[in-house]
């Protein structure tokens, strides 16, 4: 029988034991614009690839702060995203009205995947269209923390989500062994050079997807020891996009 035959709903299986609705999320966060993440032992870099439906728009933020400790990158489904952060949120501020600290970043990531799971397994239901990185820092230590739309949960060293994520991996597995003991400069340094990677080798106006990293698509937050999560404004973004430009230029010559 046909694939179509199993994927009206969540709650049917496959032969081949798959949820094609859960197959069908996953493609979904591939299919948004990168983001890539990566810590050291005392920090956390989020970045994201900001697309705008067209030049007269604002861009689509990828990039939310959820605590003074913690905050996420999303890439899929922009509007599901919105809801999983407002979610997030509340369990923040929820915690640290009742126990006036921040809220462990494995345990919050471990109830953001229950919610996910809920949505696999019940009837009427879709999984949410978005993958998450999850960054934060609490008393053991920097995480960095991927939440897909089955469920599951993973924490790395850096990762990336989103289309051509498979570039930057790419790039994150050549150098992860020199982020455990970088400084936060070389860190976001490291993030924008990933990011890169993910760019469109030519330039296509139907798709609007840009061919370098701008102020205007380009997204850093950081967070970590001393640290609250912190958005980068233009000034500063335009210093590592323009040294990251240097660098490539000396590999170059």
């Amino acid at each position: 029988m046909s694939r179509s035959n199993y994927d009206s709903d969540i709650t049917v299986w496959s032969p081949e034991g798959k949820l094609h609705q859960v197959d069908y999320a996953l493609q979904a966060v591939k299919q948004g614009s990168a983001c890539v993440g990566l810590k050291s032992n005392t920090h956390v870099v989020l970045l994201g690839l900001q697309r705008y439906p067209s030049e007269l728009a604002s861009p689509l933020k990828k990039l939310f702060r959820a605590d003074d400790h913690f905050g996420l990158g999303i890439s899929g489904l922009i509007a599901d995203g919105r809801v999983l952060t407002k979610w997030i949120r509340n369990e923040c501020l929820n915690h640290r009205f009742v126990y006036e600290s921040g809220v462990q970043c494995t345990r919050l990531a471990r109830k953001l995947a229950d919610k996910s799971q809920v949505n696999t397994q019940r009837y009427g239901r879709r999984p949410y269209g978005v993958g998450l990185l999850l960054a934060g820092y609490d008393r053991t230590g920097a995480h960095l923390i991927e939440c897909d739309p089955s469920g599951n949960f993973y924490e790395y060293k850096a990762q990336a989500i989103g289309r051509r994520c498979q570039s930057a991996k790419t790039y994150l597995e050549r150098n992860f062994e020199q982020f455990e003991d970088a400084p936060l400069d070389e860190l976001i340094k490291h993030g924008v050079r990933a990011l890169q990677e993910t760019l469109a080798r030519k330039q296509d106006s139907k798709k609007q997807e840009p061919v370098e990293l701008t102020v205007r698509n380009t997204s850093i937050a950081i967070v970590g020891e001393g640290l609250n999560f912190t958005i980068l404004n233009d000034e500063q973004l335009q210093q590592y996009i323009s040294a990251a430009d240097s660098d490539a230029m000396d590999v170059d010559a």
